[in-house]
């Protein structure tokens, strides 16, 4: 070991020591954090298949590769830092000496051949991410940027660091080529070779090289450690466990879509026949109140902000980012930390408990920090304002995209369930809304004996339970398409559809009441589980003595569709839910329903949240409308999984929207660049939404907005009644 190795070597190994204890310490930090949370048992379930679930998103990068370019670089960068840490390993051996490496494998052949072919495909990707990175930077004019409140200088530290150690990596294997102390051959590793060949023939020059790259590593080590708030690092360790403690390891998309999770205290679901607020947790107040794996979504965001850029309220102007107000929650749990860490926090009533000595050594800031309330105006010092948190669609377009399963809209829902059941503040127009559900059990308000007006003038008997002996299909009309005359349309279409096809079906008529959807959106859990409770013992009830496969329910609303098959689970009843356009869809291809007059103007399709994202429901709609225009359907650009809110979801239909522009005028004006005349929706409210969108536009007479359902009845009935035809209803 020559001078030069001496020092290389004491350099390497003092950096490495202060590098790894920084790092042990912040991981023992962040685990505090993260454990502060409440209890989630239900995390620990099904280790198989989380693990298996993990694997595949992780090496697979099933949810970073929906984009396409950036997943593919991210994808290379990703296997460079776990392989190529071997070769930062290999560098400790070449600072002791500038012919060292790896023991065994590191004269292999195939590992040189592995390690080359990675790294170049590392540097490649990892310049494209800098690239995107710099092309999408916050600030230009012409580009609302999805980086908008990221820590840019993160994201440009760690890219640099990457980048770098790459280079390295090349300019080390370089030094060893050209002093002919390089074992292998130049088709394995040509970028290596061409490299040496620039290069002087330097004996200590593999030495220094690997210093510097262990010296680039470590710094890298150093000031992630310094600053565990640091997602776009940390990320690289917490993806994994944030992705196997998923809330659905068996779901093909975000595991936070569908149905919410139900209200829990201490991680048990709540009861609301014995809760007591003063000793159970009603929804979320203070930040610890969040489970830990909450805790553990914020840790692991990596503020891309791919949630932002799909966004409704983001992209209308609203104050709402799901990355913001993540990152938000993130930086108050740990400037909070040392304050709750040293025993400090409220009980459900509000006291202090912490002593008087323990807060007289508590550290200040952390102390202010504490008293901020976590949803507040500015000038109150809230960490989340309140025009963040009720901007939210919960159209799950967040969840959809984020590439660590971060679920945004349970944490949204959490907090709203605190400013409701507790707090009572929640926008003054959604009250109205909330007392016709207690009291109506319908959102409008409507009378309970209206609710089978519908029916009448149909020119068949729609069978009620209860006075047929059996049937096949329970048909849920659900609120709107019982009380709001476009959805009125809708469902006499679809029971035109199944009496036309033979199908035995039969309706609640006023046995029915409200889903609950738009109450547990809002954060009303009470009044939902009252409502559903009722509804459960109705259904269960109409399917006495039936097997699950058999208690089968088709419903027009995505809402009720969701809340039903997803949600009512929670509350012991099971059902077989299917939207009316995937029954639709069957009984077409099954030769029961026949198109036969085509759809002219053209077709474009808006998929509504609760069907398509939330719940998969693609092809269906899209099978019966291209049956019945007999031709190509023409899609918006953003589409399916990436479709656009129409801005009514999440208990929004029953809230004023007053900032920025309304959501469903953007997606209106989506559909109408399209050129179609006619833009077919599954969804009550979604009709609700661009109508009014088209009206505002002037366009009600030259687009009209239908329900899938009724194009196909125009298509195979194209004699049918001139009132059974949606038109667009005058605004207001």
């Amino acid at each position: 070991m020559g001078s030069v190795q001496i020092v290389t070597t004491i350099l390497a190994a003092a950096i490495t020591a202060v590098a790894v204890w920084l790092a042990v310490r912040a991981v023992m930090k962040m685990t505090a954090v993260i454990r502060l949370g409440q209890p989630a048992p239900e995390r620990f379930a099904d280790k198989g298949a989380r693990t298996k679930k993990m694997l595949v998103e992780t090496v697979g990068h099933t949810r970073m590769l929906k984009w396409s370019v950036v997943g593919a670089a991210h994808w290379t960068v990703m296997v460079g830092f776990v392989v190529l840490s071997l070769l930062v390993l290999e560098a400790y051996f070449e600072v002791v000496t500038p012919t060292g490496g790896l023991p065994i494998i590191g004269s292999w052949t195939i590992f040189g051949l592995v390690t080359e072919w990675i790294g170049i495909l590392g540097l490649i990707g990892i310049v494209v991410l800098m690239a995107i990175r710099l092309r999408n930077r916050p600030g230009r004019a012409e580009n609302r940027s999805r980086f908008t409140g990221s820590t840019m200088w993160q994201g440009y530290f760690v890219e640099w660091i990457v980048l770098l150690v790459l280079i390295f990596g090349f300019v080390i294997r370089g030094f060893k080529v050209a002093t002919d102390h390089f074992e292998y051959p130049v088709w394995a590793t040509p970028l290596s070779h061409a490299v040496g060949a620039a290069l002087p023939s330097w004996e200590n020059g593999a030495s220094i090289a690997a210093l510097i790259k262990i010296v680039i590593s470590m710094t890298w080590l150093i000031v992630i450690s310094l600053n565990v708030t640091m997602g776009v690092a940390w990320h690289r360790f917490l993806a994994f466990p944030n992705i196997f403690f998923k809330r659905d390891p068996e779901k093909p998309a975000g595991s936070g879509l569908g149905p919410l999770r139900p209200m829990t205290s201490e991680g048990k679901p709540l009861d609301f026949e014995e809760a007591d607020p003063e000793k159970d947790q009603f929804g979320v107040a203070q930040v610890e109140q969040f489970s830990w794996k909450g805790l553990l979504d914020f840790s692991t965001c990596t503020e891309c902000g791919r949630c932002q850029s799909q966004c409704p309220a983001w992209n209308t102007g609203k104050p709402l980012s799901p990355k913001l107000l993540v990152l938000s929650l993130r930086d108050h749990a740990y400037a909070k930390a040392p304050y709750l860490l040293a025993g400090g926090g409220k009980d459900l009533t509000g006291e202090e408990k912490a002593t008087e000595a323990q807060l007289a050594h508590m550290d200040v800031l952390a102390l202010a920090e504490a008293d901020r309330p976590l949803i507040g105006t500015a000038e109150e010092g809230g960490v989340i304002d309140p025009d963040v948190l009720w901007s939210c669609t919960t159209c799950g377009a967040c969840v959809e995209q984020c590439p660590v399963d971060i679920e945004h809209v349970d944490h949204i829902v959490d907090m709203r369930r605190y400013q409701v059941l507790i707090e009572s503040s929640f926008p003054s127009e959604a009250g109205v809304m909330l007392r016709n559900l207690e009291n109506k059990g319908n959102p409008w308000g409507a009378p309970q004996n209206t609710r089978e007006d519908w029916t009448k003038g149909l020119g068949f008997e729609v069978p009620r339970v209860g006075e047929v002996d059996d049937f096949e299909y329970l048909f849920w009309v659900g609120c709107a398409g019982a009380f709001e005359d476009r959805a009125k349309k809708t469902t006499r279409a679809v029971a035109t559809l199944l009496n036309e096809a033979g199908v035995s079906f039969a309706i609640l008529g006023e046995g029915e009441t409200c889903s609950g959807d738009p109450a547990r959106r809002i954060g009303n859990e009470f009044v939902f589980q009252m409502l559903a409770q009722q509804n459960v013992e109705t259904l269960n009830e109409a399917f006495d003595g039936r097997e699950k496969s058999k208690r089968k329910i088709v419903a027009t609303c995505p809402h009720c569709f969701n809340t039903l098959g997803n949600e009512y689970g929670q509350l012991g009843g099971e059902f077989e839910v299917v939207h009316h356009t995937q029954l639709l869809a069957h009984l077409v291809s099954a030769g029961k329903l026949t198109p036969v007059q085509p759809v002219d103007g053209g077709v474009t399709y808006h998929d509504p949240c609760y069907l398509g994202r939330h719940n998969r429901v693609f092809a269906a709609p899209r099978e019966v409308l291209g049956d019945s225009i007999q031709g190509e359907l023409t899609e918006m650009p953003r589409n399916s999984e990436r479709s656009f809110c129409c801005g009514a979801g999440g208990a929004r239909m029953w809230m004023e929207e007053k900032i920025g522009k309304r959501i469903n005028v953007d997606r209106v004006e989506e559909a109408m660049s399209t050129g179609a005349k006619t833009i077919a929706v599954g969804c009550p409210f979604c009709s609700t939404m661009l109508n009014d969108g088209v009206n505002g536009k002037g366009a009600g007479e030259d687009v009209e907005v239908v329900d899938v359902a009724s194009v196909l009845l125009r298509s195979v009935k194209p004699d049918a009644p001139a009132g059974e035809k949606e038109t667009a209803p005058a605004a207001g």
